[in-house]
């Protein structure tokens, strides 16, 4: 496999060293920050953390990269649980070896680039990274996998509104952060359930940055060939133009919060999106028709409203249309719902509801850059 050479790798990866303590006690402090009450109360700016680690520390660590403590595998990586020698359980991601392609390794490095500058409790921490052998990432193990498989397996008890809101608040944090809070604008590019990874106390953190983009603050948005994702979450002005910008994020996030709402999968057995499912029910205004059954009954309805009002905004065909982060979080909190705010024009109304009468523009792309971190890792 041929990389970027050494010593461009080696200014790439000219970082600090810190210690585990300091590591520790500041997840910790940000794990217990008060509720996000204020919008322009962003967590400030902090270099990065991360640390070189070696290749032998990260074999140590995952037992030789062996097949049982594998978690995960996409079209250009593989993820592996590990401990590491003072009992810190961690995640790696690498580059598979059999992967040939220059550009996966640049969006390898990309990623790098991208999360490892990036400081808020609602995202994935980055531990460090490795060159040595390879390219690999470390990250904080998520001891609870992601909201796709707590959500969806048949064998686990189903979600109870409180963590449902709790994750719904905590991911818009996240995704609010990403494009206000960083210096450069960031566009996730696959939010999705099985991105968001869960800790002990079901906090979420966005993870996998594959996809990313820096989006320079002079840039209202940016062309994007081909287009990748997933099915089921793709924003139209992405799959029929390649045209990235918050709104994006902005219109995946809605479908989170439909599939958080109604514990249905993006795309169900008739091929279906979930998008195209929720939107006639929303706009009948039979919101409680989205809730879980498996919940019967037991959510606060208030919250409901507040989730569904920001979730049909959100799906909104016309990303013009669409709210940004900031005012997504205003509604799903305490902000008011100001729906005359919001009604589109007649003509804007019935060209929105000629796009959805069209199944046959929803059809799968090319999803092999975008892999779940942690997808399969099961409920302690």
């Amino acid at each position: 496999m041929r990389y970027i050479p050494t010593k461009s790798l080696k200014r790439l990866f000219s970082l600090r060293k810190r210690g585990s303590k300091e590591h520790v006690l500041s997840s910790k402090n940000k794990e217990n920050d008060e509720s996000f009450k204020n919008l322009q109360n962003e967590e400030p700016c902090q270099k990065p953390t991360w640390k070189c680690f070696s290749y032998e520390e990260l074999f140590d660590a995952t037992n030789g990269f062996t097949s049982e403590n594998m978690v995960g595998k996409g079209g250009y990586a593989e993820v592996y649980k590990g401990t590491l020698k003072n009992g810190e359980e961690i995640a790696v991601k690498r580059l598979t070896r059999t992967s040939r392609d220059e550009r996966k390794e640049k969006e390898f490095l990309t990623e790098i680039g991208t999360i490892g500058h990036v400081h808020h409790s609602n995202v994935l921490p980055l531990l460090g990274c490795c060159i040595d052998n390879g390219l690999y990432f470390v990250f904080e193990l998520s001891s609870r996998g992601s909201v796709s498989s707590i959500l969806h397996d048949e064998k686990l008890p189903p979600l109870d509104w409180k963590t449902r809101h709790k994750i719904a608040i905590g991911t818009a944090r996240g995704l609010h952060y990403l494009h206000k809070g960083c210096k450069r604008r960031i566009i996730h590019r696959d939010i999705k359930a099985s991105n968001i990874l869960l800790t002990k106390d079901f906090e979420p953190q966005i993870s996998d940055f594959g996809l990313a983009k820096w989006l320079p603050s002079q840039w209202t948005h940016h062309s994007i060939a081909p287009i990748e994702g997933t099915f089921g979450h793709l924003a139209p002005e992405y799959y029929l133009h390649g045209v990235v910008d918050e709104k994006t994020d902005v219109f995946a996030f809605g479908v989170l919060l439909l599939e958080v709402i109604s514990g249905r999968k993006p795309v169900d057995t008739s091929h279906q999106s979930l998008h195209s499912w929720a939107k006639p029910i929303l706009n009948k205004g039979e919101i409680e028709e989205l809730v879980d059954v498996r919940l019967e009954g037991a959510y606060d309805v208030t919250q409901l409203k507040r989730l569904a009002f920001a979730a049909s905004l959100c799906i909104r065909a016309s990303s013009t249309w669409r709210p940004t982060m900031t005012e997504v979080l205003e509604i799903m909190e305490e902000g008011e719902m100001d729906k005359d705010k919001w009604k589109m024009p007649e003509e804007e109304e019935e060209q929105e509801e000629e796009f959805w009468g069209f199944e046959d523009l929803e059809y799968e792309y090319d999803s092999s850059f975008s892999m779940s971190l942690i997808d399969s890792i099961e409920s302690n």
